[in-house]
């Protein structure tokens, strides 16, 4: 009886020290109080990121981590780091950080069109036309929104009332004159019905 008493103390002392033992350090993901915050570091530190993206991708990856170290709230470090992951084709890791890049930007359609590339990428053709969609309500307009959305709805056999639209501002106002040249060809090539005809 007495020493079941003495485990039972033995057992709580080690689990309420577990609870209150200080932390041994900080990761990307395990942010520090509110005060510790450091927006402006991790800004400069994402930048510098962003900017070796093309050209030194593990260095940009070590950046892009030390900036979310600094401001676990940094969108566009998200963001970049999705950009990294895509590149590599680790697609779960991408989704996951463009899912956390869309909840801290929400003004933005960049982290929503790359989500709906990784989705598109896995074949699941669903979800990615809905963050394309997505994409657009929070930028209507959005030319890189409407080239992913249009290029997954005619790919996928699923155009509607809104692909034509698409084709005609991609032809207008497309990224590059590749895009312009696709968007004539599908539009030349009779793959959408236009509305009115």
């Amino acid at each position: 009886m007495k020493s079941s008493r003495v485990l039972a103390a033995i057992l709580v002392s080690l689990i309420m020290a577990a609870c209150t033992a200080p932390r041994a350090g900080t990761g990307p993901y395990e942010t520090p109080g509110a005060l510790s915050r450091e927006p402006q570091r991790a800004g400069e530190l994402a930048q510098q990121g962003a900017d070796l993206v093309g050209t030194d991708p593990e260095r940009a990856e070590a950046l892009l981590r030390e900036a979310l170290t600094a401001d676990l709230h940094h969108g566009p470090a998200h963001n970049n780091l999705g950009v990294l992951h895509y590149r590599a084709g680790r697609l779960y890791e991408a989704a996951q950080e463009f899912q956390w890049a869309g909840r801290l930007m929400p003004g933005h359609p960049e982290p929503r069109v790359s989500l709906g590339l990784v989705l598109e990428r896995a074949g699941r053709v669903d979800e990615a036309l809905e963050s394309y969609a997505t994409a657009l309500e929070v930028l209507p307009g959005n030319v890189r929104a409407m080239q992913a959305l249009a290029r997954c709805q005619l790919r996928s056999g699923r155009s509607d009332e809104r692909t034509a639209h698409f084709l005609r501002e991609i032809e207008l106002l497309g990224e590059s004159d590749a895009w312009r040249t696709w968007a004539r060809r599908m539009r030349a090539a009779g793959s959408v019905q236009e509305s009115g005809s």
